[in-house]
C-alpha cells in the first residue's frame, strides 16, 4: 500500500475560482422578526458551477494514493504494441495476441502474453472493442472514436488490470446505444487505470458512461468527460481514487449520481466537476425515496487536496452523500443544490449540500454550501461534527450546517447562515472551543447556534471568535463571555476587534433578534465601517485583521443565554 505526506490548501484566502464580488448593497433594512426568513449577499449567494474542459488543475496536490504499487504505470512496461485501426480493422495474429474481427467489432485475446498495449486509432459508426486476457495489459487512446450502437464502446472483459492511457495531444470518444443491456460505454471487469494528457468524451445511453467492477484511479493529465443519460456517470464498486485531472461528469436520470461507489472515494488533486439534472424517484425495492447526487459513496469520502465542484438541480438532489465519514484535510469543495423536497409514496427525499450517515471532520481546506430549494439543509451528518480548521461556508434553506449528535468546533473560520432555520444546529451537545464563529438565523423560535436542550443536552463556549445573529440556545455555558449588542442593522460592515485581532463581518438583510459576541477577552464592536486590506472568507462576507476605518462604536453588555426564554437568543435588534 502506498501512502504520502497531504498538503493542505491554506483557506479564507482572496483565491477563489468565483473572483468577481457581487455587490453588498447598503441602508438599515430591519431584520426580519418572528421565524422570518434571512438573506445575504456576494459571492456564497451568486457563485454557480459549470462544466469546464480546460485543462488548468489547481496548482497544490497531495501525495498520489495508489492501493497497491502495481497500479502506477511507471511500474510496468507495455513493450508488445498491437496496433488497431478502427476506421478498417484487420484479423491478425500478433506477438500471441490474437485479434478477431466480426464488421467493425473487434476483440483481442492476449492469454498468458505479457507486456501487451493496445494502440486504437480510426473512426467506427457501428463498431466495439473488446479485451480478454489473462495478464495486465494496457489500451492506448490514440485518436480513436467508437460508437457502438448495441453495447460498450471499449468492453475490457478481463479481469487484470487496465491501463488506459489517453495519448497526448489526441482526442478520443466512446459512445454506446439505447440497446442492449451492458454496465457502460467504457466497461472495465478489472481496475481502470487512467493516464496521459489526451483527452477521453464517454458518453452512455443505456447505463452508466464508465464502469469498473474493481476500483478505479484517475491521475494529473487526464481530461475527460463524462455524460449519462440513464444512469450513472462513473462507477467503480472497489473505490475511486482522484489522484489529478480533470474530470467533468453531467447526468440526467432520475436519482442518478454523476460519481458512484460502493467503496472509498479519496480525492488527491484534479478539479472534478458534476452536474445532476434528474429528479427523484421511489425505489420500489428498497421502499424509500431517492434523489440525484453529484457524489455518492456507500463508505468514505477523503478530499485531502484539488478541487470539487458540483451541482445537483433536481427535486431531492444532494451535493455529496456518504454511507459512512467524511474527512475533509485540504483541497476546496464548492456545492449547489437547486432542488425542493421531493416526495413519493409517503416517503420524503430532501436536498442537501453535503450528508454523510457517519461522522464529518473538517481539518483544512474549504467548504462552500449553499442550498436553494424547500428542506434544503447545508451540511449534514447522521453523528459527530468536528471542525479543526479550514474554511467551511453553508447558506442554506434549512438549517445551515446540521449533526444529530454532538458537534465541536475548536478551530478554522465558520460561516452557518440558515436562511430559514438555524445556523449551527446540533442535536447533541454543542461545542464552541476556538476558531471563528459567523452564525445566522431566520428568526425566533429558531438561534444562531442550537443545541438540544430539550434532550438534555447543552451550547458550551469556551473559547474562540463568534459572531451570532439570533443569539444563542437558551441555558447555554457560557464559559468564556458573551455580549450583545445593543442593536444591529441590516446588511451593514460590523468590526469585531478582540484584543490585537480584528473580524470584520457584513451583517445579513434580516435575522433573529440580538446580535451576540464573543471573544477571547472582552471585544469591541463599530458599526458602518470601511475596510482596506486583510484576508477574506466567505466570498466577501468576512476579512480577517484589514484595516478599519471609520465607523460608530456599538454598546455591548453583557448576555446571558436565558434572556430569551427557551430555545430562543437574546431581544432586541432593528
Amino acid at each position: 500500500m502506498l501512502t504520502g505526506a497531504i498538503t493542505i490548501i491554506t483557506c479564507c484566502t482572496a483565491e477563489s475560482p468565483y473572483d468577481d464580488f457581487y455587490g453588498q448593497g447598503g441602508g438599515e433594512n430591519t431584520p426580519g422578526m418572528g421565524g422570518g426568513s434571512s438573506a445575504t449577499t456576494g459571492q456564497l449567494a451568486t457563485f454557480d458551477i459549470a462544466i469546464d474542459r480546460t485543462s488548468a488543475e489547481p496548482a497544490t496536490a497531495a501525495a498520489e494514493y495508489f492501493p497497491d504499487e502495481e497500479d502506477m504505470l511507471e511500474n510496468n512496461t507495455f513493450t508488445t504494441e498491437v496496433p488497431i485501426d478502427m476506421s478498417n480493422p484487420v484479423a491478425k495474429t500478433q506477438d500471441g495476441v490474437e485479434v478477431t474481427v466480426n464488421g467493425g467489432h473487434v476483440t483481442a485475446y492476449h492469454g498468458s502474453v505479457k507486456n501487451v498495449c493496445y494502440v486504437l486509432s480510426g473512426t467506427t459508426a457501428n463498431g466495439s472493442f473488446t479485451v480478454l486476457g489473462d495478464k495486465k495489459y494496457a489500451v492506448r487512446l490514440n485518436g480513436v472514436s467508437i460508437t457502438n450502437p448495441d453495447s460498450a464502446a471499449l468492453n475490457l472483459l478481463s479481469s487484470k488490470r487496465a491501463f488506459i492511457i489517453l495519448a497526448d495531444g489526441t482526442t478520443n470518444t466512446l459512445t454506446d446505444g439505447t440497446g442492449g443491456s451492458h454496465k457502460g460505454a467504457l466497461y472495465g471487469k478489472g481496475k481502470l487505470l487512467f493516464n496521459g494528457s489526451g483527452a477521453l468524451s464517454v458518453t452512455g445511453n443505456t447505463n452508466n458512461g464508465i464502469h469498473s467492477a474493481d476500483y478505479i484511479v484517475f491521475r494529473t493529465g487526464n481530461n475527460i468527460y463524462v455524460k449519462s443519460t440513464t444512469n450513472h456517470g462513473i462507477k467503480a464498486n472497489d473505490g475511486i481514487f482522484i489522484n489529478g485531472g480533470i474530470l467533468n461528469v453531467e447526468v440526467s436520470a432520475a436519482a442518478a449520481k454523476g460519481i458512484n461507489c460502493e467503496s472509498h472515494i479519496i480525492v488527491n488533486g484534479g478539479r472534478t466537476t458534476v452536474l445532476t439534472t434528474g429528479t427523484g424517484t421511489y425505489d420500489s425495492e428498497d421502499q424509500e425515496a431517492k434523489g440525484a447526487a453529484a457524489i455518492k459513496t456507500d463508505s468514505t469520502l477523503t478530499v485531502n487536496a484539488g478541487e470539487l465542484r458540483l451541482k445537483s438541480t433536481g427535486a431531492g438532489g444532494k451535493g455529496i452523500s456518504m454511507d459512512a465519514e467524511a474527512r475533509f484535510n485540504g483541497g476546496s469543495v464548492y456545492v449547489v443544490t437547486a432542488g425542493s423536497r421531493y416526495s413519493s409514496n409517503g416517503d420524503t427525499a430532501s436536498p442537501k449540500g453535503i450528508k454523510a450517515d457517519g461522522n464529518i471532520t473538517i481539518s483544512g481546506g474549504r467548504l462552500w454550501v449553499r442550498t436553494g430549494g424547500t428542506n434544503g439543509e447545508g451540511i449534514e451528518t447522521k453523528k459527530t461534527l468536528t471542525i479543526t480548521g479550514g474554511e467551511v461556508a453553508s447558506y442554506a434553506y434549512d438549517d445551515a450546517i446540521n449533526s444529530k449528535s454532538t458537534m465541536t468546533i475548536s478551530g478554522g473560520y465558520v460561516y452557518a447562515h440558515g436562511r430559514n432555520n438555524d445556523g449551527l444546529d446540533a442535536n447533541g451537545n454543542c461545542y464552541v472551543k476556538g476558531g471563528t464563529v459567523y452564525a445566522v438565523c431566520s428568526g425566533q423560535p429558531e438561534v444562531a447556534i442550537d443545541a438540544n436542550t430539550e434532550g438534555g443536552y447543552k451550547l458550551y463556549v469556551t473559547g474562540g471568535t463568534i459572531v451570532a445573529v439570533g443569539g444563542l440556545e437558551s441555558g447555554a455555558s457560557l464559559t468564556q463571555s458573551c455580549y450583545q449588542a445593543s442593536s444591529w442593522s441590516a446588511n451593514t460592515l460590523y468590526a469585531l476587534t478582540v484584543g490585537s485581532s480584528t473580524f470584520t463581518f457584513r451583517t445579513p438583510s434580516g435575522g433573529g433578534s440580538g446580535l451576540v459576541v464573543s471573544g477571547s477577552s472582552q471585544p469591541t464592536l463599530q458599526s458602518a465601517v470601511s475596510v482596506t486590506g486583510g484576508t477574506t472568507c466567505f466570498g466577501g462576507l468576512a476579512t480577517i485583521d484589514a484595516s478599519v476605518s471609520g465607523g460608530t462604536a456599538v454598546s455591548l453588555s453583557s448576555y446571558t443565554s436565558n434572556a430569551g426564554g427557551p430555545g430562543h437568543g437574546g431581544p432586541g435588534g432593528r
